[in-house]
């Protein structure tokens, strides 16, 4: 298992890339939503409950799997 998990990082994420992430009404269940990045709100190089993202569609959680990834 590595450390570096890519999710965690915020160079490995780019608007337009499809992500799953876990929005804040479902951190308690882990249930995550799939979409495409539109804006990264995270502004520190990492974070170790994954990135903060925006959907293009508006929802807003941290990016949890990066879809099409080798992680």
């Amino acid at each position: 298992m590595k450390n570096d998990a890519q999710h965690q990082n915020r160079k490995n994420i780019y608007p337009g890339q499809e992500v799953d992430i876990v929005l804040k009404k479902d951190q308690r269940t882990g249930k995550m939503t799939r979409g495409v990045v539109k804006d990264i709100l995270t502004n520190s190089g990492q974070h170790p409950h994954g990135i903060k993202v925006r959907l293009e569609d508006g929802q807003v959680g941290r990016v949890k799997t990066i879809i099409g990834s080798d992680d």
